[in-house]
């Protein structure tokens, strides 16, 4: 199948291209280059675009043949959707909005969508699964669940077939190299703390120690990028005309901060300066993820999420691999 990958060039939707080739389809990358990069799309054709551009995403569909779409194009960081939200209710929801106009436009009716656990909020029991009530408890959760509720309208309405992979902790990157995870500004714990281990950032913060866990640090599910861009070549064949499904994805295993900065000294062979915190707003103390949904209806099972892996291919992109090193 020939798929258009909206964030094709972003850290998941490029490791999702390169899942996807793999698998024998032609992925369509296309991306406005704000937060993704150029030398990322290597798996299929680049097509530079505005996920809020109805008229561009139907011709790119059209002209390539597009059978499904893969929907990764979204800002995603939790902080900065509290002082610009009306920047990410314009991408993330009109930009979805936009897409599934120009999807009806050129006659495509499959989606897969990557959605996040952000949906859930605090739940007040762990592991999470589907059932959990979703209670989002920052803008960047609120417009995730606004447009897994948007795909849902219309299944309702116009037939649409749609999967919502609820994705925790994304984290690794490419075991044969070839791809990585390159955020400016970083936000994300086990690249800050790699970082620290670089010496290209003085220390790395852990905001609270006095949670009720282990060690008092949050409790964290993280899962290879390398097992979520599987999942989405999986969700290809759990697509059903009419219907929007909702799968989490997760090892199933929780990490502590402090835990994961043990392991990354180990790893890196290197004294890793750490210093505390306050809470930050909105942080649930523990996160983690029934994941038996997607064993039963995608067939998957995390392959590359131990952390040892996890931190040891982030480690070598960045210190060997990474254009930017």
């Amino acid at each position: 199948m020939t798929i258009l990958v909206t964030g094709g060039a972003g850290y998941i939707g490029s490791h999702a291209c390169k899942a996807l080739a793999a698998a024998g389809h032609t992925p369509i990358a296309y991306d406005d280059l704000s937060t993704g990069h150029r030398f990322a799309v290597r798996f299929g054709p680049f097509e530079h675009g505005s996920i809020l551009d109805t008229t561009r995403l139907a011709d790119v569909m059209r002209r390539h043949g597009c059978h499904t779409v893969i929907h990764f194009a979204a800002l995603s960081t939790v902080g900065e959707s509290a002082t610009r939200p009306d920047l990410y209710w314009r991408v993330n929801v009109a930009g979805t909005l936009a897409l599934l106009d120009a999807m009806r436009l050129a006659g495509v009716n499959r989606l897969v969508f990557s959605s996040t656990c952000a949906v859930y909020g605090i739940p007040a029991q762990m592991p999470i699964t589907e059932a959990t009530p979703c209670a989002p408890l920052n803008v960047y959760g609120e417009t995730k669940y606004a447009m897994e509720r948007m795909l849902e309208a219309h299944a309702n309405a116009y037939g649409l077939a749609a999967v919502a992979l609820r994705y925790f902790n994304a984290a690794g990157a490419d075991p044969d190299g070839m791809i990585g995870e390159e955020h400016d500004p970083e936000t994300h714990a086990i690249p800050l703390i790699l970082q620290a281990a670089a010496g290209q950032r003085a220390r790395f913060t852990v905001f609270g120690e006095d949670y009720d866990t282990r060690d008092g640090s949050c409790v964290r599910d993280y899962v290879h990028v390398t097992d979520l861009a599987d999942a989405h070549v999986r969700a290809l064949s759990a697509l059903r005309e009419g219907t929007m499904e909702a799968i989490n994805l997760g090892s199933g295993d929780g990490f502590t901060v402090r835990e994961v900065v043990g392991v990354a000294r180990q790893i890196t062979g290197r004294e890793i300066p750490v210093e505390s915190g306050p809470r930050r707003v909105g942080d649930p103390p523990i996160l983690t993820a029934n994941a038996s949904k997607a064993e039963t209806v995608l067939g998957w099972t995390p392959q590359h999420s131990g952390l040892d892996e996890i931190i040891g291919t982030a480690w070598r992109w960045m210190s060997e691999l990474s254009p930017r090193r």
